[in-house]
């Protein structure tokens, strides 16, 4: 859009840059600025126009992005040409990622990069390396407190290393994802450490106040969010004699975005990755990058802004690049963030979708699907070029966030039932075989949210040491049973790794002071590769589980249905402990696939008629893509074993009923 005052502005910034830029190529360039930069300087002005240096800051922010795009390679800048002429590339079915640790999955990253060709083998194409920046040693959240953004730490290997797994995921036509920490830097960053030394420069980087005079007025509507181990959300630093807001730990400071100079440094931070070859930034803590007074500084509007601002830059410089909102948060709060556009993502393109990774662990406690449908219902449609990560497993804990009404509305008491949840996956529940732990219980209300490896909640892991073989096997089942359905819902399926190969709890994280703490580190295992190798013996349970895994994988890919358009009608199937919907390929709605999945160990039924009725499909001429073969059906009923699944798909050739 052409508008006079900003384009004006416009021309001034860049005939200042005139002597560093004319030399250059920069068509693409200048057609993708004058197509984004009314919206640019808006979004700019919405949040510094107070600002006396305003121009000046509106001036450093352009010259970022020049600087940026003349350093992107010719390599990268043909890729964004291809996928800005296939805008919808990642909506497709094709995309099946992985999310690991670098020194969980591998050693480090040269060992990681030996292992590259271990994803082509299963069929994930998408590999998203968990943070790998420099961080301090026992203050590093995870690797979310980060010391400099653009070093690899030197305990995982070398920016060079990394750079040779990007470049053999690319080889394999993968994509690459990495964790860039947008809300907060660990204390021994550089900026922290000026500020610390009492430099006023980048004291206005943060968030610091003399007394607690503006904390306390913070305070009174400001969540805790780790109350048992770094309670409120600001410290004393004795160093600069200041209270420092730190929202997560107390080693974490949290940027301050109403400093335009912050917002500048962070974008040609995601230009620096992006400049790399980095495909998808996930961009952490999202929701609390702007803290207003007498709010709970999560989910403002201005933080939207700022995500907006983040990606219309890029769609100038590297408009191949993704975004990632990790926001973990309400159904009606996490759609913003793919923003408010009616059809194309303004914000971030991908987005987690943790209600139904929670919903799905609640159906494993109850095996039944009501609080499943009912929570559904209240995921809003997401916008057309926008899609979402489903997950069973991540680095984090697994929250049971559900609208109270939602639970009482399926007919549970909303206290009584989480607590029931949280009892079932620590095992105190009578007939569970979980083996998870809590984290962060409240000891007032007994809730908490759980720790746990995938195979170690379903299952498995009681199965195997007690050597009850039909536990094995309807663990075995319930695993594929849970990936079918994150691979066939919408979106992009994010796998966790070790998942595959139904790896265990890892205990290991009792014997390490830094990490003892933290029940997290039970599902952050170092993987064994002397046990990866069972994957390759007949009749282990690794490689039953790996080879279902391929196979699921192979099919989606297969299945244009799949691909996420907004494509999918959840069924009412008259059986709670079943749970159903329909996928449309979005360009022949007659070809569609009807998923019906039995969420529990005892085989169900559900009356053939009510298929007809209403996924407008004939199941007697019908197939099962799973089992290459028709469903069963008898006396009428579609028969569903303990843990079944079907992905059904018109066939023509079998018609026959029992």
């Amino acid at each position: 859009m052409y508008e006079e005052v900003s384009h004006s502005l416009l021309n001034r910034i860049l005939d200042e840059l005139k002597p560093a830029i004319e030399p250059k190529d920069l068509r693409f360039f200048y057609s993708r600025l004058g197509a984004n930069f009314y919206g640019i300087h808006a979004l700019f002005q919405r949040l510094y126009g107070n600002r006396r240096d305003f121009e000046q800051q509106l001036g450093r922010l352009v010259a970022v992005m020049t600087r940026n795009y003349t350093e992107r390679s010719t390599a990268l800048k043909q890729v964004d040409r291809q996928r800005e002429a296939d805008h919808n590339w990642f909506l497709h079915q094709r995309w099946v990622g992985m999310a690991l640790y670098a020194n969980g999955f591998a050693h480090n990253l040269s060992d990681l990069a030996d292992k590259v060709d271990y994803f082509a083998e299963l069929g994930v194409n998408l590999v998203h390396i968990l943070p790998i920046c420099e961080c301090p040693l026992g203050k590093s959240d995870g690797g979310y407190a980060v010391s400099n953004f653009r070093k690899v730490d030197a305990r995982l290997g070398s920016n060079r290393q990394l750079q040779q797994i990007i470049e053999g995921l690319h080889r394999q036509d993968s994509l690459i994802a990495l964790d860039i920490v947008v809300n907060h830097t660990s204390e021994e960053h550089l900026w922290a450490q000026k500020a610390m030394a009492g430099d006023p420069h980048y004291q206005n980087y943060f968030y610091m106040f003399d007394d607690r005079t503006i904390p306390d007025m913070f305070e009174q509507t400001m969540p805790e969010i780790f109350p048992e181990t770094d309670a409120g959300n600001f410290s004393w630093n004795e160093a600069a004699q200041k209270w420092v807001m730190t929202v997560f730990h107390r080693y974490q400071w949290d940027l301050n975005y109403t400093n335009p100079e912050v917002f500048i440094e962070m974008l040609d931070v995601i230009l620096y990755w992006a400049n790399h070859g980095v495909d998808i930034l996930r961009l952490d803590a999202v929701a609390f990058l702007w803290k207003k007074i007498g709010t709970a500084c999560q989910n403002e509007t201005e933080a939207h802004k700022v995500l907006q601002l983040f990606k219309d830059c890029c769609q100038v410089v590297a408009p191949g690049l993704l975004f990632i909102a990790e926001a973990i948060v309400s159904p009606s709060e996490i759609i913003k963030y793919f923003g408010e556009d009616a059809v194309v993502a303004k914000e971030c393109d991908i987005a987690y979708n943790a209600t139904f990774m929670a919903l799905l662990w609640e159906t494993v406690a109850t095996k039944n699907a009501r609080l499943l449908n009912q929570g559904l219902k209240n995921l809003p449609m997401k916008l057309e070029r926008a899609t979402w990560l489903n997950y069973l497993r991540c680095h984090d804990d697994i929250g049971f966030g559900f609208d109270d009404g939602d639970i009482a509305r399926v007919g549970y008491d909303p206290a009584l039932h989480r607590r029931f949840l949280v009892e079932y996956f620590t095992g105190e529940f009578s007939n569970s075989s979980a083996r998870g732990r809590p984290f962060g219980k409240n000891e007032k209300t007994g809730d908490a949210r759980i720790s746990g490896s995938l195979a170690s909640l379903v299952g498995l892991q009681a199965g195997l040491e007690s050597g009850d073989q039909q536990l094995i096997r309807n663990s075995h089942k319930h695993i594929i049973l849970l990936h079918s359905l994150i691979m066939s819902f919408g979106g992009i399926p994010l796998l966790y790794y070790g998942d595959e190969v139904g790896t265990l709890n890892d205990y290991n994280y009792e014997r390490d002071t830094d990490k003892s703490s933290d029940s997290r580190w039970l599902h952050r295992p170092a993987l064994d590769w002397r046990n990866m190798q069972r994957r390759h013996q007949p009749g282990t349970v690794e490689q039953l589980i790996f080879s279902d895994m391929q196979r699921l994988i192979r099919l989606r890919k297969q299945t244009e249905a799949f691909a996420d358009f907004n494509n999918r009608e959840l069924l009412e199937l008259d059986n709670d402990a079943v749970f159903g919907y329909v996928r449309y390929n979005y360009a022949n709605p007659s070809d569609k696939v009807v998923v019906i999945a039995n969420l529990s160990a005892d085989p169900q039924r559900i009356d053939v008629d009510i298929l007809r009725q209403r996924a407008y499909v004939d199941p007697a001429m019908l197939e099962d893509l799973w089992s290459a073969q028709p469903p069963s059906i008898f006396s009428n009923q579609l028969v569903l074993s303990g843990f079944r699944f079907y992905w059904l798909v018109l066939n023509p050739y079998h018609g026959t009923t029992q």
